[in-house]
């Protein structure tokens, strides 16, 4: 289903899209996913939570458990981005991007950057960058600085709480916090051209009833177009394709209330 909206003058096309589960795959249910990331038939997720914070690699045919590195007890994990061969790991507020070598997972460096890391996904060229804000940050993959800051808009509104991201082609994928909901965003605008509803996900992955057990985490596999979905204390990790949506989504469908847990 397209949506017409009328921005700067122009109608734009907004898609609403839905989620078809091709597999349904175990994942830790005390993992309190922030960021995912698909390469060579494994998955590597970066986990969260002050103390229980890591970097994961997991048999992609499985989801069985391969490599875990524990990250200092001062550090929260967040958004996770491949960079040739190497991962960047955010965290949430100590400024810190933690350099990780594949496929050993041996930890090289830190770059350094100001204001809170959430997502991160790299295009080839740029690595993207979320800070729970309407904008995403557009950073050297060689030195993290920041180079443009571009802001994401939705029927002419910015579009607050960009989470955990995937970059596919010319589009950013990116959860929106505490929402069931991924939007995709044309990275040279900043424009939202379509709308995913994950929610059908929810009463399939069996998660804890906390209300910060919520979607998040999303990796693109370039190969064959699918991606891999999952979220916060969730025991499923669903690989999926992004299909037409038989109605339009809800505006609030999968809203919860925030709290200070990230």
């Amino acid at each position: 289903m397209l949506v017409l909206l009328a921005l700067s003058g122009q109608a734009m096309a907004v898609e609403r899209l839905t989620v078809r589960v091709l597999e349904t795959l175990p994942h830790d249910i005390n993992a309190f996913t922030q960021g995912l990331e698909w390469h060579q038939g494994r998955l590597y997720v970066s986990t969260g939570l002050y103390g229980q914070s890591s970097l994961r690699r997991l048999n992609g045919r499985n989801g069985e458990l391969e490599l875990q590195m524990a990250l200092a007890d001062s550090l929260f994990g967040e958004g996770l981005a491949r960079v040739g061969e190497r991962l960047v790991q955010l965290t949430w507020r100590e400024g810190l991007a933690l350099v990780w070598r594949l496929p050993g997972l041996e930890l090289e460096m830190a770059h350094s950057y100001e204001g809170e890391g959430w997502g991160l996904c790299f295009d080839g060229d740029h690595l993207w960058m979320s800070d729970g804000s309407a904008s995403l940050q557009r950073r050297s993959p060689v030195d993290f600085s920041l180079q443009q800051r571009l802001e994401v808009r939705l029927d002419g509104r910015s579009q607050p709480r960009l989470n955990a991201l995937a970059c596919a082609g010319e589009h950013i994928y990116a959860n929106v916090w505490k929402q069931a909901r991924i939007l995709r965003i044309h990275k040279a605008s900043g424009e939202v051209d379509g709308v995913i509803d994950a929610s059908p996900l929810l009463p399939l992955s069996d998660r804890v009833a906390h209300r910060e057990a919520v979607l998040n985490g999303i990796a693109h596999n370039p190969e064959t177009g699918e991606f891999y979905l999952t979220g916060k204390w969730w025991p499923r990790l669903f690989r999926v394709r992004f299909v037409q949506a038989s109605a339009p989504e809800p505006a609030d469908a999968g809203w919860a209330a925030a709290s200070s847990a990230r």
